[in-house]
């Protein structure tokens, strides 16, 4: 790895001053499980110094890492503090906001409910939520469920997303905003990254189920999955007791703890996940194809098929794919990288970082959770899988 000088001097402050209010701790080294085979324990052995070297190199105050092999968690650690300046560490169990991450589990929900036959994806919207509609009354008439989870309604970029921040409910924001919203693109065809328009994938269940969206969740992934510390409210991160909390840098290379809002839990299906890496762990388990019991691989595969090209949109990593290598599906970003097809997204809210990509394929998946805004974030998948390229060649 290399260090710059500014990195240089911020690794050796750390190192003196570890356990100083307010600094980022050395990270701990973990093993991964003993019974591995050598390519794979090497290999996570090379990871894990690498992400340990770039913590302390971009001073990240706290993440948690989960990585999964087939059915198999081969390693699974917590770094720093929960709270900057205070003694409690983040382990296994340490409960983060997911942000965007929980557009995929809107993604896999959808696609388990059609399992059951209870939707379709090809059912138009006002099937369900008769309240839906846009500017364009036969475009509305027109929107499938699979148009919402892909970002292919037309309409534009990030519509009325300010107004989740504002609190206001989605039935408000369809009722009230969406007809006065200018149409971008045909559907199916047209991308724009959407928080409201995916959201009201939570009506249609409701409307058809009579269920929350985080009971329907609850009951169809968390609790058959293992996802013990899972949910998906402001109450159910409010009473974890095992926790960490937003950080914002605070000069000199400290971090302030800040208190988790309430922002986003009315977008629960684009941003209202919170989860610890144990939890990611069997959702990685199951998206892994390793639990037909839930989700068949027919579904998965219906999830995972690309829509539409994303080559319009800011680049997704930009230095390490090509601008037409990116294609979204059903709340899951699709990356060829040299061949192999990774599922990817990434996550950003109130504070928090996430992390999630895995090569079905190769029966392998990692995630990451951030609790800060840090450089590492965008760095931590493509070092990951290029140390996997090497490894799985031995």
């Amino acid at each position: 790895m290399k260090f710059t000088l500014f990195s240089l001097l911020f690794s050796l402050l750390f190192s003196a001053c570890a356990n100083a209010p307010g600094q980022v701790a050395l990270p701990s080294s973990a093993k991964a499980p003993s019974n591995l085979p050598s390519y794979l324990e090497e290999f996570v052995k090379e990871y894990t110094h690498y992400f340990e070297d770039e913590m302390l190199a971009t001073n990240t105050p706290g993440a948690a890492i989960v990585i999964v092999k087939d059915s198999q968690i081969i390693f699974i650690h917590g770094y720093g503090p929960r709270i900057a300046g205070l003694p409690d560490s983040i382990d296994k169990n340490t409960v983060f906001r997911i942000g965007s991450l929980s557009k995929g589990f809107a993604g896999v929900l959808t696609g388990m409910l059609v399992q059951d036959s209870l939707l379709c994806w090809d059912d138009c919207v006002q099937k369900y939520y008769p309240d839906f509609t846009l500017r364009d009354r036969k475009q509305a008439a027109r929107i499938r469920l699979w148009h919402l989870l892909s970002h292919t309604s037309g309409l534009p970029y990030h519509a009325f997303t300010n107004l989740i921040e504002k609190d206001f409910s989605i039935p408000r924001i369809v009722i009230d905003y969406f007809p006065q919203a200018p149409m971008s693109g045909k559907e199916g065809e047209f991308y724009a990254y959407q928080n409201a328009a995916l959201c009201v994938i939570e009506e249609v269940m409701l409307h058809k189920t009579g269920k929350t969206y985080p009971q329907i969740l609850a009951e169809k992934i968390f609790i058959p999955a293992g996802m013990r510390h899972a949910s998906c409210d402001f109450e159910g991160i409010h009473k974890a007791s095992n926790k960490t909390l937003p950080h914002f840098a605070a000069g000199w290379g400290g971090w302030r703890a800040d208190s988790i809002s309430a922002l986003y839990y009315n977008a629960a299906a684009a941003g209202g996940v919170n989860a610890s890496i144990s939890d990611m762990g069997e959702w990685l388990k199951l998206l892994l194809g390793n639990r037909p019991d839930l989700v068949a691989d027919t579904t998965l595969d219906r999830v995972f098929h690309p829509v539409v090209k994303t080559d319009k949109e800011r680049r997704i990593f930009p230095h390490w794919l090509p601008r037409d290598a990116a294609s979204y599906a059903m709340g899951w970003r699709v990356l060829n990288h040299e061949g192999d097809t990774i599922l990817y997204h990434g996550g950003y809210v109130n504070g928090y970082k996430s992390e999630i990509a895995l090569n079905r394929r190769d029966g392998i998946g990692i995630c990451v959770l951030f609790n800060a805004n840090t450089a590492l974030s965008s760095a931590c998948i493509p070092a990951f899988f290029e140390k996997w390229e090497v490894a799985k060649k031995k």
